[in-house]
């Protein structure tokens, strides 16, 4: 029950952190002068992955890299099956822009880099710094396309940013909401590695299933709550926009930064069965918005009903 109490706790904690944090940076951007596009971009997209940053860092740092890379993969496949399967329930989703389908481009290619780079069952800082380098280039080509190419994800960005309300007030009140919002994070990730570590060892499961899945859920709640207010407002761009945003960081971002800090062995479960999920679901993304189709609240409980299936063979199948 303990153990229980502490995932609980982290989860509130990382969620409540990260919405300070993203709110905080948001203000900041707009007193900087710092335009919509790019606060879109690069502090809501990348932004709400800040609690599996701070989590898969503080795993591999305390040599647990099973749930560092389970946190991510889990992460990428909860929010195309779960996040968008519920965003399409709430209402259909219809994508148009181009420039989303480069995003979902670069999802997949992320992917089958991971597949390359851990063919040798562990990421190492020189498969790091490719990573890192990989999402230089994502974030040059992006900013490129949407600045000088006149793609048309450029208004979408702006409407992620308008998303969410950035706090208002002094200098003060905004480094005060950024650094309370780190805070959080890192006593956030602690308590739930805690919980995490717990439950797999009261259970008998290995900590990759459980970065797979509890932590990976936990951490994927700020993709949720902006996914979901964004299809309640009938924003399915945006909702599927902040999706990709999310899933390219966790592969390139937080992936990179973590096994440059410590190389992280990839757990055997990972590489022969969630991998290739992970893979699959991206692939039927990419599918989805390059055919132009409408996913429809039957198709988004599909998804969610997929992933259900996922977390059912995580726990009995694949679940060593």
């Amino acid at each position: 029950m303990l153990n229980v109490l502490y995932i609980g706790l982290g989860v509130l904690l990382l969620t409540c952190g990260g919405e300070a944090l993203i709110r905080g940076a948001l203000a900041a951007a707009r007193r900087l002068g710092v335009s919509p596009l790019l606060s879109g971009l690069l502090i809501v997209g990348f932004g709400t992955s800040a609690p599996e940053l701070v989590v898969s860092v503080d795993a591999a740092l305390n040599a647990r890299p099973d749930i560092a890379v389970g946190n991510v993969v889990g992460s990428n496949i909860g929010n195309i099956l779960l996040i968008l399967g519920l965003c399409a329930l709430i209402t259909p989703l219809a994508v148009k822009p181009l420039a989303l389908r480069r995003d979902a481009v670069t999802v997949v290619a992320a992917s089958i880099l991971f597949l390359v780079l851990v063919g040798g069952s562990a990421l190492a800082r020189f498969d790091a710094a490719i990573l890192l380098l990989a999402l230089l280039g994502y974030l040059v080509w992006a900013y490129r396309t949407e600045r000088f190419g006149g793609a048309p994800s450029g208004a979408l960005h702006e409407a992620e940013a308008q998303e969410l309300t950035a706090i208002p007030g002094s200098a003060f009140g905004i480094v005060a909401a950024s650094v309370l919002g780190l805070v959080l994070l890192v006593l956030g990730s602690r308590v739930l590695l805690t919980g995490a570590v717990g439950i797999a060892e009261a259970f008998g499961v290995s900590e990759a299933v459980i970065g797979l899945t509890l932590v990976a859920v936990g951490t994927s709640l700020p993709e949720l709550s902006i996914s979901v207010i964004a299809a309640f407002r009938r924003h399915a761009d945006v909702a599927i926009g902040n999706i990709l945003g999310s899933n390219i960081f966790n592969l390139l971002g937080i992936l990179g930064i973590s096994a440059l800090l410590q190389p992280l062995p990839v757990h055997a479960r990972i590489l022969q069965f969630d991998q290739w999920v992970m893979l699959a679901v991206s692939l039927l993304l990419l599918v989805f918005l390059y055919t132009g189709r409408r996913l429809s609240r039957i198709e988004g409980g599909l998804l969610v009903l997929g992933y259900g299936v996922y977390l059912g063979l995580s726990f009995t199948v694949f679940g060593a």
